[in-house]
Formats: structure tokens, C-alpha cells, sequence
């Protein structure tokens, strides 16, 4: 099979994986909002819902996904609202025909409020508990955030791709080199700050709210790293609104676990590893038939330019002050 091949991934494979693992299915498969997998809904003859997530082939190794579902039980077992896969007769990774997926039961909710006080102290006090329980274990096999990867190694991922317009190539890598090398030096103080087990994607899409509260739907993208970015995605508005945020979150988050604030220099370096290595993800994948409808706006002259001005926007960022709750 290909490097990232989805091609032969069909919904009659899909099914007749799904039965060949034990579960029946009753209803069409409604595919769910993932691009990096293939994630569908379906139910059973008792109409119990599950989602069952088909992994990108050659994306990680089996012994990562088995860390991720590991992690999962962990903080089930410790009564942590976290969706973890189900088992069948001790397993929780399936194969067939190639391709390797899991099941999940279905949890649904409504979508976190990043701008909603009261549930980003609860969040701070969820995330804690998670971090409490992840601290004392280390993966053995998962990636950490770092540097090369997501910064170095995703600019190498743009330049192969040759997507960038010519007229626009000077310009976009001058930028891109700039605040790459800018936030690489901030990232440096990460290696003498404790490195913990991350769900490592902490978005509002990951997040799901019912009235019992929140839970996690997604462990895919779990590395480890410094705690901070499990926080920082949750801050949006100005800097005054990020203080309060931010002074929110960690009032709920110091309850259950320690915060070592010199973390906070690292948000925005954490920041430009992300949107460097979502331009390369996004050219890494635009081959595949998925993204083109999906991300109709990528790969345009307009989208790099765009980038041009949100890596200077970056940059910019990259030379304020870090947040401090001091200052508060």
C-alpha cells in the first residue's frame, strides 16, 4: 500500500472490518470532520452509536497507537472523561486489509466556549487532573515537540512540495526563515522545563461539553512536551483578554497540579511550530483526493500571500513581551 493511501479504503472494507472485529453494523457510515484519518459514525442492530477511526497508513508506527490507547485506559481508568477505544477480547487496535482502526463509543455534546469563563476554570481543573495522572508515566515511543520536527523539518515539507508561487518564493522564505529561527531560540528554555505526557491538540474542536462537563474525543496527536501547551491553544482576543484567560485557567489548573510560570515564554514558539507545520501538513497532503474540496482556498497565490503577512503578524508576536500574570 502507498504511503498515505486512502484509496482503496472503501465503505464495504470499512464495514466488513468493522464485522470482522466483532461489531455488527446496522446503518450507513456518516463520515465525521477528520481529514489526517478517516473517522465515520455508524450504529448497531440495538442502535447503540460507535465511531470507528481509520488510521492514516504509514503515519505512526504500531507501537505509538498502542501508546496512545494506553494512555487513554490510564486516564479512564482514573475516572478522567476521556473517550478512550473499546476493547474485544483484550484488543483495541484492529486490522484488515491493511489498514489498522479502532472503536470508540459515541459521546456526543456541544462544542467548549473558549470565551466562557466559568468553563475555562473547569477546563483549567480538567486539564490539571489529566497532566496530575500523565506525570507519572513517560511515552516510550510517542514524539515530543520539538524544534527540527515542526519547525525545520516542516519548512524542508514546503520547499518539496513547490507549491509556493515563484513570485512569492523570496518574500515567504525570508519570513519563514526569520521566525523560525526567532522562535527556535525561544523554544530553548524547554528543554530545562519538566516535560510531561500532552494530549498535544487541546483545541475547542477536540473538546465536548455536556452538562456533567467536559470530555476529550481525540488522543491522536498526544506527544510529550512542556504543559503550557495544553493551555495556550484555549487563549484568543487581545492581550488583556488573554491575561484574563489565561489567570482563569490556571486558578483551576493549580488546584489539582503545579504550574512552573516560566513555561509562559514558550506560547508563542509553540504558536509558529504550529502554523509552520500546518503549512506543511496541508502540503504534504494535498494529494490526497480529501483536501482539495475541503481546503479549497489552499495552494492559491492569495493563501500565500496571506501567509506572508500572518508569518510577520507572527513575528511580531514572537518579539512582545511573554505573557505574565505579574503584570496582571
Amino acid at each position: 500500500m502507498a504511503s498515505f493511501d486512502f484509496s482503496a479504503l472503501s465503505p464495504d472494507l470499512i464495514i466488513d472490518g468493522l464485522e470482522s472485529a466483532g461489531f455488527s453494523v446496522d446503518s450507513g457510515l456518516l463520515a465525521l470532520n477528520s481529514y489526517e484519518n478517516r473517522v465515520y459514525q455508524f450504529h448497531d442492530d440495538n442502535l447503540v452509536k460507535y465511531v470507528t477511526k481509520f488510521y492514516r497508513p504509514q503515519r505512526w508506527q504500531l507501537k505509538q497507537i498502542h501508546e496512545e490507547h494506553d494512555f487513554s485506559f490510564e486516564l479512564e481508568e482514573q475516572e478522567l472523561p476521556i473517550v478512550a477505544p473499546l476493547k474485544v477480547n483484550g484488543r483495541s487496535l484492529f486490522e484488515f486489509k491493511g489498514y489498522h482502526f479502532a472503536v470508540f463509543p459515541c459521546r456526543g455534546g456541544r462544542i467548549f466556549e473558549v470565551d466562557n469563563l466559568n468553563q475555562l476554570e473547569w477546563m483549567g481543573r480538567f486539564i490539571a487532573r489529566i497532566h496530575a495522572v500523565s506525570s507519572q508515566n513517560d511515552f516510550q515511543h510517542r514524539p515530543n515537540f520539538n524544534t527540527d520536527e515542526l519547525l525545520l523539518q516542516a519548512r524542508e515539507s514546503i520547499i518539496a512540495s513547490n507549491y509556493v508561487p515563484k513570485s512569492l518564493t523570496t518574500p515567504f522564505f525570508t519570513i519563514l526563515d526569520q521566525v523560525i529561527a526567532v522562535a527556535a531560540q525561544q523554544y530553548l528554555p524547554a528543554q530545562h522545563t519538566k516535560q510531561i505526557r500532552l494530549h498535544g491538540d487541546c483545541h475547542a474542536g477536540n473538546i465536548l461539553w455536556r452538562d456533567e462537563g467536559p470530555h476529550f474525543v481525540d488522543l491522536d496527536d498526544c506527544r510529550t512536551g512542556p504543559a503550557i501547551q495544553d493551555l495556550w491553544m484555549m487563549l484568543s482576543g487581545d492581550r488583556q483578554q488573554q491575561l484574563l484567560q489565561l489567570d482563569t485557567l490556571l486558578m483551576g489548573y493549580e488546584e489539582f497540579f503545579s504550574f512552573e510560570n516560566d513555561q509562559l515564554m514558550l506560547i508563542e514558539s509553540l504558536r509558529t511550530m504550529r502554523l509552520v507545520n500546518y503549512m506543511a501538513w496541508l502540503c504534504k497532503r494535498w494529494q490526497d483526493p480529501a483536501f482539495p474540496p475541503n481546503f479549497p482556498w489552499f495552494n492559491t497565490e492569495k493563501y500565500w500571500e496571506q501567509q506572508i503577512l500572518m508569518l510577520k503578524e507572527q513575528m511580531s508576536a514572537l518579539q512582545q513581551p511573554p505573557l505574565s500574570l505579574n503584570n496582571f
